[in-house]
């Protein structure tokens, strides 16, 4: 059997052990800042990912890093508190393992978050943007021996991220008054926030948002046959001038999460009522 699949199936093998014998269709990723909307979650059965078999550990701030099995917007759903990176040295096998595992515990949707930078000047700090579209600067993670029992070769990215959640994720942001974009996110490997060329590069291919995250694991989701919906925090706005100044920290892109984290947190658990 190839290695992959042995560690997917241990991951999932002691996770199933762990939680009760719990069948979730919903999976979340909560990225830089968000982890708190794991405080919504009820009857929460927590696992460290440091734990779990193939697992390794989130290193980057505002990442808790727990595997988490409980009820969010009435429904059951396991979430990610913390995600993996590339720029942490991980290969993208075990950037994604997480996507996979949850396919053989039967998740049908994901929905993935993340703090982005804005290239967009009609987005402003604290904006929610659901993304419609990404473009892909890191490494794919299907590069290598396909693994067939999950899904072919060559997917298709038409859609990569669901109309039909899309239009919910609209009609539940008008119902409650939470202004929302729609939006192309750029993926990059980081750790280095863009210099202003770059920002004004990917500006003119089209990126409204720039982030170091997310794409692998909406590849890997669709690969597996998952639906995806994705949203940005807008937590600062891209520098598309050489000034003597650094306006981006790790830091400050957690805080301005944490801020926008109650709205989205709403949001995320009725468009989960909504499935």
């Amino acid at each position: 059997m190839d290695t992959r699949l042995e560690t997917i199936n241990e991951a999932a093998a002691f996770i199933r052990s762990h939680t009760e014998g719990r069948e979730p269709k919903v999976g979340i990723i909560l990225g830089s800042g968000l982890g708190q909307l794991a405080n919504k979650i009820v009857n929460g059965i927590v696992i460290p990912y440091k734990d779990i078999p193939g697992f390794p550990v989130s290193t980057v701030i505002g990442h808790e890093g727990n595997f988490i099995s409980g009820e969010l917007g009435g429904k059951q759903i396991f979430a990610m508190q913390g995600r993996f990176h590339s720029y942490e040295g991980y290969s993208m096998d075990t950037v994604t393992v997480g996507i996979r595992v949850m396919k053989v515990l039967g998740v049908e949707y994901l929905l993935v978050s993340n703090a982005a930078g804005a290239t967009n000047s009609n987005y402003h700090i604290g904006d929610l943007v659901i993304i419609r579209d990404h473009i892909n600067l890191m490494p794919n993670p299907l590069i290598g021996p396909n693994l067939d029992v999950f899904g072919p070769r060559f997917p298709d990215m038409t859609c990569p991220y669901d109309l039909e959640l899309q239009k919910k994720a609209l009609a539940i942001g008008e119902e409650m008054g939470i202004p929302l974009h729609r939006g192309v996110y750029l993926g990059n490997t980081g750790p280095t926030y863009e210099t202003p060329a770059e920002v004004r590069f990917y500006q003119k291919v089209g990126a409204d948002l720039l982030g170091m995250s997310t794409v692998p694991e909406v590849i890997v989701a669709r690969h597996c046959g998952i639906r995806v919906f994705g949203m940005s925090v807008v937590t600062n706005n891209a520098n598309t001038d050489n000034v003597p100044k650094n306006f981006n920290t790790g830091e400050d892109v957690v805080e301005e999460a944490n801020k926008a984290a109650e709205k989205m947190s709403a949001l995320f658990m009725k468009l989960i009522e909504s499935l």
